[in-house]
């Protein structure tokens, strides 16, 4: 057989990479979509070119879609970006231009950021946010412009008013008013000059600027003339032969002077009658309404549909009538039970009363602007008296207009009202909503805590911050509402059982405690051991404030009865005591003393209540006469029978060192040793030998003493504190003075050195000199008050200079010296106040 050839193994074949796989870092070579992704978005992040990133994403896109999502984002996006900077350039150019003008079209500007951002114009980038800004503020100015004009318009209508007043009053009063006038009347001038003169002067509306040119031509025409006038008028009152003033009445009150009859006819002329035929068909049209309503005045028919009929037809034609027929209608609807009745000239001057209103909305002094709610409801109430004003009268279109637009000026300011109350409730909704996920978050942390105080402290934050959430609408308020109920209801669920099973402990307690206070024996170890467990329980788990009290209140009664019951028990037997005749000499001494030192105490002499309490002191110490002579052969005490007992317990050395000593010998007998002999004890000189004392005093006795001696503390420490602050008195009046001899002696003023007494004797009789800031901002820290608010600042600095200074004096130490820097200085009030509180301080606690 021959032998098969040998065949060479064919390698395998390596794939080739791809040619874009090394420009996007192994993008295409990734086994996942996810490595390609990932490997994409780093590539990305290198800002590669535009082409490249088409070519990339040709290839993956047929390769894999969901890695290529992420070129295909980077493609669309700038894609967007280079139509929005094409975008950009037409609008940059169109701000440009409305820039360069000298007069700014308002509504052109208003329209350009409008009609930028339909566009898609990247207004939030520069250079388009720069533009926006600078049109914005244009607007802004011209705006203004535009309302201070209209409102120096107005006051020219004012001012001309005020003059034409003037003609139908006396002369006199005019000419007292003229320079006041005069004054206002300059100052709109200069102001009308200066609008003129105002930048944004070229933006305004022609119709406006040629207002404001009418109103000042009308101002100054007015008032030459009111001068003119009264030149007349004054040359008139002067001069009997100088002509008479163009003013009807200054020239009659000029004639009266004279002594001439007046000339000004007493009544108005009648109004002239209707011509035409249209009043003479208003006129019977009205008439036949009133025939229907005539016959039935006075009866008890319906009258409602004849008056109804008679004021339509005058509303129709009531313009038209003469003021005869007009008054004979408005007495027959009176007659008729209309109250109302039919007066047009009063209801046009009420609709002028509303305008005036409605337009006060807007024209009010700085500081009194009304709020937004405020302004909504007086244009709902104004409105309405216009809808009554016009069914019970003929409508007036050019008043409404007038209204119309005053009103419409006013309601823009509730709609800016409106605008901020929604954007400051949709905060107040997320911060609420907020707040709640908070809360129910906050409730599952501590669900299974312990420290019953701190959630308690933590529930009542969120309540606070609930309450403070903010202004929200009714319905949205109560939708809040009850998710906040049942968040705070789950997270306080723990803290509820908890005091729950508090109030069950507390209630046993309470129960015990009323046990304890009707047992016949006080146990008052068992009383401190259950006030011990009341008050653990009240510092673990809080409850109410008001529940806690009443439980307090029940817990503390019986045992408060309990302990009131000893002492009433112990002042009967002390009583009876007294009343026995077996008190000692002694006792009956010490009483007595102590008598005459409430007698003293009584009085309120600080010398007798001394002179009282050292007698009651030596009755205490002294032993009667007949105790003192006792037979030397009275019989001793007898000696107490030693018994064995068994040591319990011997504490030796445990010092180092030491040893331990034997057992210590049986009661009654001594350790054996050579300390058993201790010699003669007698002479012991080295020992402190205790100072004899009185004889035991009997119970009566001795409370009586110590109630005595505790009055008497008390009514010296409360003279010793009235001299103190008389003395202090004394020494502010002597320092108010200077006189040095009203400063009080140092015993008075507590235990103070004649030295500082005598540097205060010498300040206060030289005279005033030198500042005393520092040494008050001493005193007040030595003494530890308050300094007043302005000068906080000063001490906290002085405080930092004396803890960084090593060798600054400490303020407590210098006091004395201090003082007398204060007195040499010059007085005042704050001064004399803040040296007062100091020196209370000080001196009280040198007594």
């Amino acid at each position: 057989m021959s032998e098969a050839p040998e065949v060479n193994p064919t390698p395998a074949k390596t794939p080739e990479a791809h040619p874009l796989d090394a420009v996007t870092g192994g993008a295409f070579s990734a086994e996942t979509s996810g490595d390609r992704a990932a490997r994409l978005r780093d590539w990305l992040a290198t800002s590669p070119a535009h082409d490249v990133l088409q070519e990339v994403f040709k290839e993956m896109n047929a390769r894999d879609k969901g890695a290529a999502r992420v070129v295909r984002e980077r493609l669309d996006e700038l894609r967007r970006a280079k139509d929005q900077d094409a975008i950009a350039v037409e609008w940059v150019a169109k701000a440009q231009a409305l820039l360069a003008q000298p007069a700014l079209n308002l509504a052109d500007a208003a329209a350009w950021q409008r009609d930028a951002a339909k566009a898609g114009a990247p207004l939030s980038r520069e250079p388009l946010a720069g533009f926006k800004a600078q049109l914005a503020e244009r607007i802004k100015a011209a705006e203004d412009l535009q309302h201070r004009v209209q409102v120096q318009k107005e006051a020219a209508v004012l001012l001309s008013q005020r003059i034409e007043v003037l003609s139908t009053k006396s002369w006199k009063d005019a000419a007292a008013v003229q320079e006041a006038l005069s004054a206002d009347v300059a100052r709109w001038q200069e102001q009308a000059q200066a609008l003129t003169e105002d930048a944004a002067w070229p933006s305004l509306d022609a119709r406006l600027a040629q207002q404001l040119t009418s109103s000042r031509d009308q101002l100054r025409v007015v008032w030459d003339a009111f001068v003119s006038a009264l030149a007349v008028t004054q040359a008139a009152a002067d001069n009997a032969e100088a002509a008479l003033p163009p003013v009807p009445v200054w020239a009659d009150e000029i004639r009266v002077g004279r002594g001439l009859p007046a000339e000004l006819a007493a009544d108005a002329p009648a109004a002239k009658p209707a011509k035409g035929d249209a009043p003479v068909k208003a006129a019977a049209v009205v008439l036949q309404a009133a025939q229907v309503l005539q016959p039935l005045v006075g009866t008890e028919e319906d009258k409602t549909a004849a008056i109804a009929g008679l004021r339509a037809a005058l509303r129709q034609h009531g313009r038209a009538l003469d003021a005869e027929v007009i008054q004979q209608m408005d007495a027959l609807l009176v007659q008729a039970g209309d109250a109302r009745g039919w007066k047009p000239q009063a209801v046009d001057a009420e609709r002028e009363a509303l305008i005036a209103k409605a337009k006060g909305l807007v024209d009010r002094p700085e500081g009194q602007t009304l709020g937004g709610r405020k302004v909504q409801e007086t244009l709902r109430q104004l409105r309405e008296q216009w809808k009554l004003l016009d069914q019970g009268a003929v409508p007036n279109h050019g008043l409404w207009k007038q209204f119309d637009e005053a009103c419409n000026t006013a309601y823009k300011l509730v709609e800016g009202w409106l605008d901020k109350l929604r954007t400051e409730s949709a905060q107040h909704k997320a911060s609420r909503t907020t707040l709640i996920e908070e809360l129910r978050a906050w409730g599952q942390s501590v669900k299974d805590s312990k420290d019953w105080k701190g959630m308690a402290r933590s529930l009542r934050q969120f309540s606070e911050r609930w309450r403070e959430g903010g202004h929200v609408g009714e319905k949205l308020y109560a939708e809040l509402q009850q998710q906040w109920r049942q968040a705070i209801n789950e997270a306080e669920a723990p803290l509820q059982q908890a005091q729950k099973d508090s109030l069950q402990r507390r209630q046993a307690m309470i129960e015990e405690a009323q046990a304890l206070g009707a047992a016949p024996a006080l146990q008052i170890a068992a009383i401190k051991a259950l006030q011990q467990r009341w008050q653990a329980e009240a510092q673990e788990v809080p409850v109410d404030r008001r529940q806690e009290q009443k439980l307090w209140d029940a817990f503390r009664k019986p045992l408060d009865e309990a302990f009131s019951r000893k002492p009433a028990e112990r002042g009967e037997r002390g009583s009876r005591a007294v009343n026995l005749e077996s008190l000692s000499a002694h006792d009956r001494a010490v009483l007595e003393a102590s008598q005459q030192l409430e007698a003293a105490n009584a009085e309120g002499d600080a010398q007798k209540i001394r002179a009282a309490l050292t007698a009651l002191e030596e009755a205490l110490r002294a032993a009667p006469a007949a105790e003192a002579a006792q037979p030397a052969a009275a019989a001793a005490p007898a000696a107490p029978v030693a018994t064995d007992r068994p040591v319990k317990a011997v504490r030796g050395d445990d010092r180092p060192g030491m040893r331990k000593e034997a057992p210590a010998a049986a009661a009654g007998g001594r350790k054996p040793g050579p300390r058993q002999d201790r010699g003669d004890r007698g002479d012991r000189g080295d020992r402190f030998e205790r100072p004899a004392r009185g004889p035991r005093l009997g119970d009566a006795a001795f409370r009586a003493q110590r109630e005595a001696q505790e009055h008497a503390q008390s009514a010296l420490r409360k003279l010793t504190a009235q001299a103190h602050g008389e003395a202090l008195t004394q020494l502010m009046e002597a320092w108010s003075k200077r006189d040095a001899a009203l400063v009080p002696p140092a015993q008075e003023l507590g235990k103070l050195s004649n030295a500082s007494r005598n540097s205060w004797h010498a300040a206060v009789g030289a005279a005033a000199k030198g500042e005393a800031a520092e040494s008050l901002l001493r005193l007040e820290m030595a003494a530890d008050v308050p300094t007043p608010a302005d000068q906080l600042s000063a001490r906290r600095a002085l405080q930092l200079q004396l803890l960084t200074n090593r060798k600054a004096t400490d303020p407590r130490t210098t006091w004395e010296q201090d003082v007398a820097a204060v007195l040499a200085a010059e007085r005042s009030d704050s001064a004399a106040q803040r040296l007062q509180s100091a020196l209370k301080a000080l001196l009280r606690g040198s007594k």
